[in-house]
């Protein structure tokens, strides 16, 4: 453009020396020395040929007040370029959170999420409504900087010309164009994100609802089954009338004795038995004590026959019980010779000796109902479990009389074990295992 402005003073500059020698005459225009005005009124020696005219005047202006204007321009240029990679920056990192939240939200409805890095529009909240809040001022915010923007791209500017005012050249039409679709576009989004917090709130209150009301039910449920216990235990007519039942063979349904053996050379255990399970009835009781978790152990597994174990030595009894109907069985054991009895239904079947001779029962260990112990209160094996119901579990630290486990049989004597005495507060069941009122007497009565 200067090149173009240098031209026409050239030409106008020619004709005004060409007017006082009209023929015969060249022009010639020369390099300006430092510091001269631009024209070409200056000849060989340097010297002006000619004073200046009104019309080289206005070009010269006319020059200034272009390059005023280009420097205005490009300062204007520059300073929307900036605004823009501002607004750029902040819709990259509105789209970076919101790609954080949809993965947050993807990994579980009830998961907190993770922290948002700290950029231009602050760190999101936690709380939604908080987020919704915050976000909602951002949108504020960047509407109020754009239209502060727009209208300062409408105002006029004062031009140094002489001739009046000219408004500055308007922000180009692609430009503004791509600032509001950027905008536009980032106020969609915060719309909708602004529906997904919604949302998600709604839900967290719906999660939070139906959470409250599944705990509720849960703990009248609970509430429910402590009264009909505490009523089954007061609708015992007596602490030891009632049966633990024990349905299923698995490992995890038992009963357990609270107290636990003293030292013995002698023992009676009597017990009412009820089961029908095939094959074998399992083993409805063990005592285990450290070291040895077979220390006294009664068991039907598989086809074999009832079993009496003392310190992991075997007897075989002659008993029968499987048939589904209540049976009193009895054993008897001693230290001297290891010899052992087996009654059932106030009857002696079979009689033994040599059964862990001179070994005396040890004390401080466990007394399970219904399962067998691998290690001392535990460790059970489903094959080997307690089917049916028992009841009546009592046990003596000597050798009971004949008479007195025929009175036990046929319900004309009461004996309460002085070792394990079969009361309700003195039996824990577990697993799903339960206590029921019985009165055994008038119950096998029933039987029969």
């Amino acid at each position: 453009m200067l090149a173009v402005v240098f031209g026409l003073l050239c030409l106008v500059g020619g004709r005004t020396v060409g007017s006082q020698d009209v023929t015969g005459s060249r022009f010639v225009c020369n390099a300006i020395p430092p510091g001269a005005e631009p024209g070409c009124g200056y000849g060989p020696t340097g010297n002006r040929v000619q004073s200046s005219s009104p019309v080289e005047d206005e070009l010269r202006n006319t020059i200034i007040q272009l390059r005023e204007t280009i420097l205005q321009q490009k300062e204007t240029i520059v300073s929307q370029q900036g605004t823009i990679k501002e607004l750029n920056s902040k819709l990259a990192r509105c789209e970076a959170a919101a790609d954080e939240m949809a993965q947050g939200k993807s990994r579980g409805q009830g998961s907190r999420r993770k922290e948002y890095g700290k950029n231009t529009m602050g760190d999101l909240p936690r709380d939604p409504s908080e987020t919704i809040d915050q976000l909602g001022k951002t949108m504020q915010t960047l509407k109020g900087r754009l239209e502060n923007l727009e209208q300062s791209l409408r105002l006029p500017s004062t031009n140094s010309s002489a001739g009046g005012a000219a408004a500055l050249t308007p922000l180009p039409p692609e430009l503004r164009e791509l600032l509001r679709q950027r905008l536009g576009a980032l106020e969609t989004q915060l719309l909708r994100k602004v529906a997904e917090l919604e949302e998600e709130k709604s839900q967290l209150y719906n999660e939070t609802a139906a959470h409250r009301q599944r705990t509720e039910s849960a703990l009248n449920s609970l509430m429910e089954r402590i009264m009909e216990l505490e009523k089954s235990n007061n609708a015992f007519k007596s602490p030891e009338d009632f049966k633990v039942s024990l349905p299923l063979r698995t490992n995890y349904l038992y009963g357990r004795i609270k107290k636990s053996l003293p030292e013995m050379y002698a023992f009676t255990v009597c017990m009412w038995l009820k089961s029908s399970a095939s094959p074998g009835i399992g083993t409805p009781f063990s005592y285990g004590v450290p070291g040895q978790a077979n220390e006294i152990v009664l068991i039907e597994w598989g086809n074999n026959p009832i079993e009496l174990l003392v310190n992991d030595k075997v007897a075989q009894l002659p008993l029968s019980v499987s048939d589904g109907r209540w049976h009193h069985i009895c054993i008897t054991w001693t230290t001297r010779d290891g010899f052992w009895e087996a009654y059932q239904d106030g009857e002696r079947l079979g009689t033994g000796d040599n059964l862990a001779p001179w070994h005396p029962i040890k004390p401080g260990g466990v007394i399970i109902l219904g399962q067998e112990q691998d290690i001392v209160g535990g460790r059970f094996d489903a094959t080997q479990a307690f089917v049916g119901e028992l009841s009546q579990f009592n046990m003596w630290d000597r050798v009971l009389r004949p008479v007195d486990i025929m009175g036990l049989a046929n319900c004309s004597a009461y004996m309460p074990g002085n070792v394990v005495p079969w009361i309700d507060a003195n039996v824990e069941v577990f697993g799903g295992a339960s206590k029921a009122a019985l009165e055994i007497c008038e119950d096998r009565a029933f039987d029969s």
